[in-house]
């Protein structure tokens, strides 16, 4: 739990992928999900302290949840009748990912975000979004009018 800087606003990730160390933004929305959470169980320490076999938090434990238990819930979430195909963790990675380019979040940001070391890494999520062409025009034409 001492990850996570309310104050401002990011979690540190430890070793994420590429093994890296990095801060990241956390929405407000993802600290209330993580209060709320932390109150099923009220471990000292963890956040996502290790379950037992039956998915239940194991309070005395310094170990944190197995990654297989998170992929296993993300698996019973996507086998609902709503969902069209299936995904994985790393799935949303690239969702969120693009959702920020979407947004407008500049590239190099994300790059640092996701722990990317060559900006060609993260310039693959931009052929997966069309958005930003849309109002390309409109913002090219708003530089170049003439006043």
């Amino acid at each position: 739990m001492r990850d996570i800087d309310s104050e401002r606003m990011r979690i540190h990730i430890h070793r994420g992928k590429g093994a890296k160390d990095r801060l990241v933004p956390m929405p407000l929305v993802t600290l209330h999900t993580l209060r709320q959470y932390w109150k099923t169980h009220r471990h000292e320490t963890l956040l996502f302290p290790k379950t037992n076999p039956k998915g239940q938090v194991i309070l005395n434990t310094r170990q944190t949840m197995a990654e297989s238990t998170v992929q296993g819930a993300l698996r019973q979430v996507v086998t609902q009748p709503e969902f069209a195909r299936a995904i994985s963790v790393h799935c949303l990675r690239h969702s969120d990912a693009t959702h920020l380019l979407e947004a407008g979040v500049n590239i190099r940001r994300l790059q640092q975000y996701l722990g990317h070391s060559l900006l060609k890494t993260t310039a693959r999520y931009l052929h997966l979004t069309n958005c930003g062409q849309d109002d390309a025009l409109q913002k090219i034409n708003s530089v170049m009018t003439f006043r």
